[in-house]
């Protein structure tokens, strides 16, 4: 029998096994920055995404109302829906404004705020009504507009008639006129109240054909190695990735979602593992949206998560954990990212958080877990008793100097004071010494002033530095690129606002 020196085989097993089972571990807090509108598309970081799309003012979930230039009065799905549409509102609100469905560049369904679907009546008339639940041939109708005037309107069903307004309850599609007078039934003005640029938009705007393109070429240009490189050099030590549900479903998401996604992630966590970064994986947008904004990806605003949903949704984070868990660069998967209360339940909220916590737990137990408190009027400490039996929980705080008219009337002193005092109680009120950990995973140094100087920014982006880094997990700021400069990261390293090192 061969005698084989076993000692430095088992001393490099050893090595390689403490080496595996360490990798995961993070050095706390982390100084991390999000990878916003890389794999999640919002239009407001960068417009020019969407020059291209043909009638790019009309994208799925924008917000129209119409009105009839004959009687001078707005259409309403009466009741807000599930009844017949009229033209006898004076004024526009809820029932008077329909979120589009976009087929193609001049196809569309309406959506009425009961969720119902305006198109034919089914008794056999021409009559327009909103009772369908879910949009078909009769639901589509097409959108002519004047030309040089794109906001005055005819409307042709799918009976190839136009819409009319024959009185103040009756609109039908049966005219088969062509004049654009103030005084013809089928003439209406559109105003556009509200629109959409999230990843739905983007790739349903420019359809099957051209989005593919138009997105790897954004995914391989957006954000690269070197930015990775320039990260680590700068004094960060993670980075937020927020990613949409379909990157389960990749190479071949359900339309109109395009693949990519993937293969982008991946390369993020190679470059991440080159530079010594750690990866936190932020699910940003699940399947029936968690807050109707355009970040979750939601196609028209509304938010439909709920109870349903969490089957679908624990799905992607079971494919997302069971893929990175074994990569020494994953630090943290995020289940979702900022659900809206109310609408969001609490009960609903901890149900899929343990579900989602259990899948990731099959596959690792080194990876933290980030649970994000909910928006609106919820209780900050909500989630701090049911996350104090989860072994690496992370609560997720989301502090913004803006999008509330409190900020409106402060100084650049009352800003800063605001943040030492009022969300550094705010961090302290969740963070415990016994409980989860606590994460700042958004926050930006821009604020409602206008004409700051440098040094402003230089103290404002100092104050937040200093009460967010007590958050025991860390911080992530956003963004690492955005057209507006003091949401960029990069840019407010690039010149001087901001030093990590």
């Amino acid at each position: 029998m061969a005698y084989y020196n076993i000692y430095p085989v088992l001393a490099l097993y050893l090595s390689c096994f403490a080496s595996l089972s360490s990798a995961q571990d993070l050095k706390l807090p982390l100084k991390s920055v999000n990878l916003g509108n890389w794999l999640v598309v919002e239009g407001w970081m960068k417009p020019s995404l969407f020059d291209e799309i043909p009638n790019k003012d009309l994208l799925d979930g924008t917000k129209v109302q119409l009105k009839s230039t004959k009687l001078q009065n707005y259409l309403a799905a009466e009741n807000g829906g599930d009844s017949i549409v009229v033209i006898n509102r004076t004024a526009a609100s809820d029932w008077e404004t329909f979120r589009l469905w976009r087929i193609d560049e001049n196809s569309f369904n309406f959506r009425v705020s009961n969720k119902q679907f305006v198109g034919l009546s089914s008794e056999g008339t021409n009559r327009i009504v909103a009772m369908r639940d879910a949009p078909g041939d009769t639901e589509t109708f097409l959108i002519v507009r004047k030309d040089g005037e794109p906001n005055r309107i005819r409307i042709q069903a799918s009976n190839g008639l136009f819409l009319q307004a024959i009185s103040d309850t009756i609109l039908t599609a049966d005219y088969g006129g062509s004049g654009w007078d103030d005084s013809d039934p089928s003439v209406f003005t559109m105003t556009i109240v509200g629109s959409l640029q999230g990843e739905y938009q983007i790739a349903n705007g420019y359809g099957p054909d051209k989005a593919p393109q138009v997105l790897q070429d954004h995914r391989n240009s957006y954000i690269t190695e070197e930015d990775f490189r320039f990260m680590s050099s700068n004094g960060l030590t993670a980075v937020r990735i927020p990613v949409g549900w379909w990157i389960a479903c990749d190479p071949t998401p359900p339309k109109p979602f395009v693949g990519g996604s993937l293969q982008a992630l991946d390369n993020a966590f190679t470059w991440a593992q080159k530079y010594g970064l750690k990866v936190i994986i932020d699910l940003h947008a699940v399947q029936a949206s968690q807050n109707g904004m355009e970040h979750s990806a939601t196609r028209d605003g509304y938010l439909e998560f709920g109870d349903s949903s969490i089957q679908d949704t624990v799905e992607v984070i079971d494919f997302l954990a069971e893929r990175y868990a074994k990569n020494p660069a994953l630090g943290a998967i995020e289940l979702i990212n900022e659900p809206w209360a109310p609408l969001v339940t609490l009960d609903t909220l901890k149900n899929y958080y343990k579900a989602g916590y259990d899948a990731i737990r099959k596959y690792t137990s080194s990876a933290y877990v980030i649970l994000s408190n909910r928006l609106g009027p919820a209780d900050r400490k909500e989630l701090l008793s049911f996350a104090q039996g989860l072994s690496k929980a992370v609560i997720d705080v989301h502090y913004y100097s803006l999008y509330s008219d409190m900020f409106n009337g402060f100084s650049v002193q009352q800003n800063i004071d605001f943040i030492y005092n009022q969300r550094g109680s705010d961090l302290a009120a969740v963070t415990t010494s016994d409980g989860p950990l606590t994460f700042v995973g958004e926050w930006v140094a821009e604020w409602a002033i206008n004409g700051a100087s440098m040094e402003d920014y230089h103290r404002f982006a100092k104050a937040q530095l200093d009460v967010y880094g007590r958050a025991t997990f860390g911080w992530a700021y956003w963004s690492y690129k955005c057209q507006y400069n003091h949401w960029s990261l990069k840019w407010m390293i690039e010149n001087n606002y901001i030093k990590l090192n």
